[in-house]
């Protein structure tokens, strides 16, 4: 039984995994700090939980979190985890750090600075990071103490391109994504931008050319390419805002480099996920819905290529908050400890 601590105890993706985490046979929750609500009874912020998480917050101490806890689980802002997960990494090298935020995900500092705004994490502790993509880099995830947890739109993108990707049969020039995603992915911040009378009723584009998922997706699109000599990679990715609370749509475009059918494609997926239990790949001419995959871990593909023009069309849903968030996290910590994958996780969408 391992012990967890939750940073950042009052947002969505933290609260989703004290949820995961309840649930999980191998995890107990320890601790949930949060510097804004510390001293503060977690139920009183969130009364769902009244009678079955009841736990005070407290305040960051990496000398008290690690005599306590085997694994923190980072659900926090931009820039925060940079400055803790050091701490945790000097102080007790044994302990897991899975890192929801941005702050891992890149590489390339300048990177992070261009497009976050703001300082880069360490250099030594980039290079230490293991993406969690937990379908793709699992023989890595195995063995690292450091997870980056990959955003949503990453996630669901990614996902849908780097079977294909990786044996070379996508024109890398031609990708676009469509991505659509709940309200609850702006976090639990007031703001106008997500106000009831702002979004009821309307679907709004926004970060064009600016999402910070961008050069994410790039990086990853690049590592994967059969052709390393490839020019940069660069993507034509565009948001939206839908009037929904969870749920996330990446409808992605390309041309193919040799001709392949839906058929094709569709067994080749097929074949590259049937080990991997949370990605469903959809029969032919079904496409699936995000109210499909809600509460739940999965994310489902369906593929389709147009004879016509040569495109190929996949669409890809998920939940944002869990196989977007902390349902991969949760992933990830099985195969850090050895776990079945599914453990904790398997849960039926709920529908309707």
């Amino acid at each position: 039984m391992l012990n967890a601590a939750v940073v950042g105890g009052t947002g969505y993706g933290a609260i989703e995994l004290i949820r995961l985490i309840d649930k999980h046979p191998n995890v107990q929750l320890k601790k949930v700090i949060s510097h804004s609500q510390s001293g503060t009874e977690i139920q009183e912020v969130y009364p769902h939980l009244t009678q079955i998480v009841e736990t005070v917050m407290s305040e960051w101490s990496i000398q008290n979190l690690s005599k306590e806890v085997d694994v923190v689980f980072f659900a926090t802002p931009p820039g925060v985890s940079q400055k803790l997960i050091p701490e945790c990494r000097e102080h007790n090298p044994s302990l897991q750090c899975i890192d929801l935020s941005g702050d891992f995900r890149l590489t390339n500092p300048a990177d992070y600075e261009t497009w976050y705004g703001a300082p880069a994490s360490p250099q030594q502790y980039l290079e230490e990071a293991t993406y969690g993509l937990t379908e793709i880099y699992t023989d890595k995830i195995k063995t690292s103490k450091l997870i980056s947890n990959p955003g949503c739109y990453p996630t669901a993108t990614l996902l849908a391109l780097l079977p294909a990707v990786q044996q070379g049969w996508v024109n890398l020039s031609s990708i676009i994504i469509d991505g659509k995603s709940g309200v609850s992915g702006a976090g639990r911040k007031v703001s106008l931008a997500t106000h009831f009378s702002e979004v009821n009723e309307s679907v709004k584009a926004y970060k064009l050319g600016a999402h910070q998922h961008i050069p994410e997706i790039e990086q990853f699109l690049q590592r994967e390419t059969a052709d390393p000599s490839n020019s940069p990679v660069q993507v034509t990715f565009s948001t939206h805002l839908i009037p929904m609370t969870r749920g996330l749509m990446c409808t992605v475009y390309f041309d193919l480099n040799e001709p392949k059918t839906t058929t094709e494609l569709i067994n080749f997926y097929t074949e590259v996920y049937s080990k991997h239990p949370f990605v469903r790949v959809r029969p032919e001419g079904t496409y699936p819905a995000t109210k499909e995959v809600s509460g739940s871990n999965y994310c489902d593909l369906g593929i389709h290529t147009d004879p016509r023009t040569g495109k190929v069309t996949i669409v890809s849903v998920i939940d944002n908050l869990v196989k977007g968030a902390s349902g991969q996290a949760i992933q990830n910590l099985n195969v850090m400890n050895g776990w079945d994958v599914r453990t904790g996780l398997l849960e039926i969408p709920i529908y309707p």
